[in-house]
């Protein structure tokens, strides 16, 4: 370290890591109150100066944090709080945008950022340089923004390329793709943080797992002597008694008895309609019976069966 003697300043001269520090002091014509104070340390010896009365007091410059990002040249006012950025995103400086690549598709999709007048060189270049440095550290990370790059430069070169006709103005301008995979690519964005946020087992939802205690029945055995049991199980037979079934048989038809009753009935009236001989509630076997009887009666010449013209009532006449 060497004092002018002219203006009072210390210069300091670069030291070495490896060789001890030293001060070489020349005396101050102009400023003879200036004084050196020496620190050891293990590397370097940092030197403390005093001004003196005709140096004016050194400023301590605070550092500034540069902003997370820039629009139009002016820092973003307020970071979006629906946005998540990976910690190692990639990065774009652009003329009217410096930040992260996620945050410059957000203010399109949000805030309705033009970007139709991408340019297209410096982001692939700053892109390539970001794959070759991620490709080290987290390869997923890269891997996301790969297919972008390809497409950047696809679209870098489809307008370097000269256009044949140059009357057709109708082409698509190529950039417009990107424009609607960006678009795509936010919306995608968009539905997977929406996903996230839904309830989720085990990390807003717990399943209860616990089990109620399975507390053991105790069996009593009650205290019966064998004149009680004896007693019961008589009761118990008794009952069993109670519940006999009775069968109730039908007497079974005769055709005589039959043949009686339409005497009978022929008595009060000359006349008999056929359906009036049988009865429904004795079924297919009363029928049975009541057509024997009455070929029985016409067979005896009792009876007479007659219609007196076709389709009409068949009727039973008495002899």
């Amino acid at each position: 370290m060497i004092n002018d003697s002219q203006s009072g300043i210390v210069q300091e001269t670069p030291l070495e890591a490896s060789a001890p520090a030293t001060v070489e002091e020349t005396p101050l014509e102009a400023s003879p109150k200036a004084t050196v104070e020496e620190t050891p340390d293990e590397t370097s010896a940092p030197v403390e100066k005093t001004p003196d009365e005709g140096t004016a007091p050194a400023t301590v410059e605070k550092v500034e944090t540069s902003p997370p990002a820039l629009v139009d040249g002016a820092p973003l006012s307020k970071w979006p709080t629906d946005l998540y950025v990976p910690p190692d995103a990639l990065q774009v400086f652009l003329e009217s945008f410096e930040g992260p690549l996620d945050l410059l598709l957000y203010l399109i999709q949000r805030q309705n950022l033009d970007i139709l007048n991408i340019p297209i060189a410096e982001i692939t270049q700053q892109y390539l340089h970001y794959i070759e440095v991620m490709k080290e550290r987290q390869l997923d990370l890269a891997a996301e923004y790969l297919v972008m790059a390809a497409l950047l430069m696809e679209i870098k070169s489809r307008l370097l390329l000269p256009t044949i006709d140059k009357e057709n103005e109708t082409e698509t301008d190529p950039r417009s793709k990107l424009v609607q995979q960006l678009r795509e690519y936010a919306q995608y964005k968009q539905a997977a943080e929406d996903l996230d946020a839904l309830p989720r087992i085990a990390r807003e939802i717990f399943i209860a797992s616990v089990e109620p205690p399975k507390i053991p029945k105790e069996i009593i055995i009650p205290n019966i002597s064998w004149t009680a049991f004896l007693v019961g199980m008589r009761d118990i037979m008794e009952r069993a008694t109670l519940f006999t079934s009775h069968q109730i048989l039908c007497e079974p038809l005769s055709v005589r008895e039959r043949m009686s009753l339409i005497l009978e009935k022929l008595k009060t009236a000359s006349r008999l309609d056929f359906v009036n001989c049988f009865t429904l509630e004795e079924g297919r076997a009363g029928v049975v019976v009541t057509v024997l009887a009455l070929l029985e009666l016409t067979k005896e010449s009792l009876i007479q069966i007659i219609q007196e013209k076709s389709y009409e009532m068949i009727q039973v006449v008495s002899l």
